[in-house]
């Protein structure tokens, strides 16, 4: 019976043991699985930082710290200077212009290089002497706001840019503002708001502005320029306040802003390549352009280029290129899609024999235009005009236009204006509205000799 009974002992212990190790066993598997379901879970991404506000987080330079009264009569100028020389040297530094102050600044040049990561924060409003009268005559009348050599930079903000704008395009040498719409002798300068010089890697962001003497934006000389979500704005008539203009730069993206103004909202000059521009709400205005090129018999080299799903409204042009006689060097590789018009005088132009004057001769070399696609370009015209304007060089033809999917009505009436061509070769991928009968099928038997082949 001992014998016996100890077998027993031996087996209830053995068949504990048994138990415990599967109930480890099934305790690992299930961390395992537990573990390995997490894992199949992605994690979301955590929220973008919001800008620092305190010296915790970031060394904030507060134009205030430095003097600035932010009354807008007062010259603040000194307390900017001050507050960007020593914000340019610390690392991730943030240049703030605090809100519920209005800070009145003279012409100034924003140097740098400076260290990485500098932010450039305007939530109160900035504004420069009002008119002409009031500016310095030893200061530049050409440019107000001048960041020059800056790497990597953001600039961006709930905050505004007044440009004062309304004296200066009263000056009788203004288009349109002399008797019976001439111009008048005198001087005519007129500052850039805001000048990005020979600088890369920019941000700006979320900015409003109004009311630019001249241009709005400039940049010139720039690589890797992103601008998104701005608000630029000024009346109609309000001469040569082009929203975002561009010269010399590459790898450009503008999106998502809102521009009306009294010429182009962006445009595009010599030396810019890589360049895209989406989500544009665009007018009244001049439209989105490239150009003028070659003005006084120079070289311009401009591809690349794309505008896309884009609205252009009320507006003396849509999408348009624009060149000057005498010109010389390409337009190439360039695609306008995806773009609504609203009443618009001229959707779709090329202009070869752009002239600001009434003066201009006829030359025979000219800018090389190819390589042009117009694809989904619907919505209305104003009638004044033909919704469809290629105007080439008589002596370079415009070649490779390709045309796909364009329907444009003319905005009041039923009667649908013919296009216009001259010297224009192309293809139709698709029936176009109104039909465009008038461009040449192949290409040219020969293109005279000239230095497109340079750009």
């Amino acid at each position: 019976m001992e014998i016996l009974g100890f077998f027993v002992l031996i087996f209830h212990v053995s068949l504990s043991l048994f138990v415990l190790s599967a109930q480890c066993r099934l305790y690992d598997y299930s961390i395992y699985m537990h573990h390995r379901e997490l894992s199949q879970i992605s994690i979301p991404p955590s929220p973008a930082p919001e800008p620092a506000t305190s010296s915790e987080s970031a060394a904030v330079f507060n134009v205030l710290s430095y003097g600035a009264v932010g009354d807008g009569f007062i010259d603040d100028t000194q307390a900017f200077k001050m507050a960007w020389d020593a914000a340019c040297q610390i690392e991730s530094a943030i240049f703030l212009v605090p809100r519920h102050y209005s800070f009145m600044i003279q012409s100034t040049i924003f140097a740098g290089p400076c260290k990485n990561g500098l932010i450039f924060q305007i939530e109160g409003s900035v504004m420069p002497p009002d008119g002409p009268d009031s500016w310095p005559r030893t200061f530049s009348k050409r440019q107000w706001l001048v960041f020059y050599r800056i790497n990597g930079m953001l600039m961006q903000g709930g905050g505004l840019i007044d440009g004062r704008g309304e004296n200066w395009w009263n000056l009788p040498c203004k288009p349109h503002k002399g008797i019976n719409g001439t111009t008048q002798p005198g001087p005519c300068d007129s500052p850039v708001a805001i000048r990005f010089f020979m600088s890369s890697n920019l941000t700006v962001q979320g900015l409003k502005i109004k009311n630019s003497p001249q241009f709005h934006f400039r940049f010139d000389s720039c690589h890797a320029v992103h601008v998104d979500s701005l608000f630029i704005k000024s009346p109609s008539g309000s001469p040569n306040t082009d929203g975002i203009h561009i010269e010399n730069t590459n790898d450009v993206k503008i999106y998502n802003s809102i521009i009306s103004n009294g010429d182009d909202c962006v445009s595009i000059g010599a030396g810019s390549y890589n360049v895209d521009i989406r989500n544009i709400t665009c007018g009244p205005s001049h439209g989105i352009s490239i150009g003028s090129l070659g003005i006084r018999n120079s070289r311009a080299c401009v591809s690349n280029i794309t505008v896309t799903d884009s609205v252009i409204k009320h507006s003396d042009n849509g999408v348009r290129i624009k060149t000057w006689q005498g010109g010389f060097g390409a337009v190439s590789k360039v695609t306008f899609k995806n773009i609504h018009m609203d009443t618009v005088r001229n959707p779709i132009i090329i202009d070869q024999y752009y002239c600001n004057t009434k003066s201009c001769t006829n030359q025979t070399s000219a800018v090389y235009i190819s390589d042009i696609i117009y694809a989904n370009i619907k919505g209305t015209y104003d009638v004044r005009s033909p919704p469809i304007h290629l105007g080439c060089s008589d002596a370079v033809p415009c070649t490779n236009l390709t045309l796909s999917e364009v329907e444009l009505l003319p905005a009041l009436g039923q009667k649908i204006l013919d296009p216009f061509c001259w010297n224009a070769y192309g293809d139709l991928k698709r029936v176009t509205i109104p039909p465009v009968f008038c461009l040449l099928e192949g290409f040219p038997e020969s293109l005279p000799s000239n230095d497109f082949d340079q750009c």
